[in-house]
């Protein structure tokens, strides 16, 4: 079965993925999501498609992939900007910028939480039933660590702990083999 490519011919990130399964060589059928860049926010879309609608989304037999960098990466072998980008400005503020000799903005670590709260909220509906975020482990989930793993050092692990599936999701990463023997590399 050819992979089936939810996307628009006009999106920079659904262009990006044809051209790495074109590069690869791989068939695939690109399907327009119904009712146009509109039909991205209904229901359906939100719920079984792509949690903050946006695409492209790519399936592969029962398999399903978001985000074009995702996309990318799990093709040619996916860090989610939408939780890189808030959890890294709360690190800067809370870690790196003391480096600097500079003062944490608390106005900004508010946002950033609260932006990475709305990230969290979702994973953990995606998170329902299953292990890890694409279903099995995966980039995905290797983009996450060490990012995870410095806002809980920076006493920002209560925005994790407060939703069960994001939690449980955390707890079995933190206690794979790989990232206890990277925890111990780097000491």
């Amino acid at each position: 079965m050819a992979i089936r490519l939810i996307g628009f011919g006009d999106s920079i990130c659904t262009l990006r993925v044809i051209t790495c399964l074109n590069e690869l060589g791989l068939s695939y059928k690109l399907t327009p999501q119904a009712g146009g860049y509109a039909g991205l926010k209904n229901k359906d879309y939100l719920a079984n498609k792509h949690p903050f609608g946006k695409v492209p989304v790519l399936y592969d037999d029962n398999f399903k992939i978001t985000e074009s960098p995702g996309l990318v990466e799990q093709l040619i072998s996916y860090e989610s900007s939408y939780f890189d980008s808030p959890v890294s400005k709360i690190l800067f503020q809370e870690i790196y910028a003391k480096y600097m000799g500079k003062t944490s903005d608390p106005v900004v670590v508010k946002r950033a939480r609260e932006k990475t709260e709305g990230v969290l909220n979702v994973y953990d509906k995606l998170l329902e039933g299953k292990e890890y975020l694409n279903g099995k482990f995966s980039l995905a989930e290797l983009f996450h660590y060490p990012n995870t793993y410095f806002a809980h050092i920076a006493n920002h692990s209560d925005l994790w702990d407060k939703k069960s599936n994001v939690k449980k999701w955390w707890d079995g990463l933190n206690n794979r083999d790989a990232w206890k023997k990277s925890l111990e590399d780097i000491k």
